[in-house]
């Protein structure tokens, strides 16, 4: 899938190092064709490492997708320079009048922060809900999820005492489903999380399918019978490295973490890790764009229909 960026996004020379197809929009100009508009709201800390990680997934199909950046927590941040966000990402007032065929919602490393501590809480909560109206199909990841679940179902927090962190074998519970066409009957992702996303919960307090589950860290992937919201509980967008530098983050500040399961060869940090995922996440990821975003969206945007009937 041709990415339609701006030219100057760091993340194009950096996925075309990988191999990516990534369009820039003086190319994209030149074609006649309407893409998909993504919005991605980035609550990540190091906001052009996510960047890069998910443009990554969502550049392996023939569709054509203009990549929106947002951001919602106005602070100064210590990790992205204050240039690329003014360059690159938009305020919600600036784009909660239009219409959008996918919104994707990132993680962020609030596991063990109360939602009503959360400095964005209220813009998370109006983000969300502005998506009901004005967003064709939604996908949050990790954190995005607990929050999702509790502003949209009034799912309450669950916290673990020992973080689920690694990477873990899940089962394909419908291998049937769109979202799930072409997944093995097992298949690897990695987590990060302190959340708990208990199966029983989720059959008991939503109206949610789930797609995919794993013995180790409970339901992972989740849908929406219309297609309109799609809850991803791991991370199938890190790079090889990124549970390891969280471990040595962590370790570092103090923190005592525990060696990521089934992730370092020989449960040995001086070995270097394997991307044992990667193959999952574009197929989620294409998928989603395929069957639940292209295959249902109108080609007008101002002719969105919230009930998708």
């Amino acid at each position: 899938m041709p990415i339609k960026v701006p030219d100057e996004l760091p993340a194009v020379n950096f996925l075309r190092n990988e191999n990516v197809f990534v369009m820039t929009d003086t190319r994209a100009h030149l074609q006649n064709i309407r893409p998909l508009k993504v919005l991605i709201l980035n609550l990540m800390p190091k906001k052009i490492e996510t960047e890069n990680q998910f443009l990554r997934l969502l550049s392996n199909s023939p569709l054509q997708l203009d990549i929106q950046l947002l951001r919602i927590d106005n602070r100064e941040s210590r990790n992205t320079p204050t240039e690329h966000l003014n360059t690159f990402y938009r305020n919600f007032d600036d784009i909660k009048d239009e219409n959008y065929d996918g919104l994707i919602v990132t993680g962020a490393p609030l596991g063990l922060v109360d939602f009503d501590d959360v400095a964005y809480w209220p813009q998370i909560s109006e983000v969300l809900s502005w998506a009901k109206k004005h967003v064709t199909s939604t996908l949050c990841v990790c954190w995005a999820v607990q929050a999702a679940l509790n502003i949209l179902y009034d799912v309450p927090k669950q916290t673990l005492e020992k973080k689920i962190s690694g990477v873990y074998e899940h089962l394909n519970l419908e291998p049937h489903a769109l979202l799930t066409r072409g997944f093995d009957e097992t298949f690897l992702a990695p987590h990060s999380r302190y959340a708990a996303f208990p199966v029983e919960t989720i059959k008991t307090h939503t109206d949610l399918d789930i797609l995919a589950s794993s013995e180790q860290a409970g339901a992972y992937l989740m849908a929406s019978r219309d297609k309109r919201l799609v809850l991803v509980t791991g991370h199938p967008e890190y790079d090889a490295h990124t549970l390891a530098a969280e471990f040595i983050r962590d370790t570092e500040a103090g923190l005592s973490p525990i060696l990521p399961d089934n992730y370092f060869p020989d449960n040995n940090p001086a070995n270097k890790p394997k991307a044992t995922w990667r193959s999952h996440g574009h197929l989620l990821f294409a998928n989603w764009l395929n069957y639940y975003v292209y295959q249902i969206t109108p080609f007008d945007l101002r002719e969105m229909n919230p009930t998708l009937d």
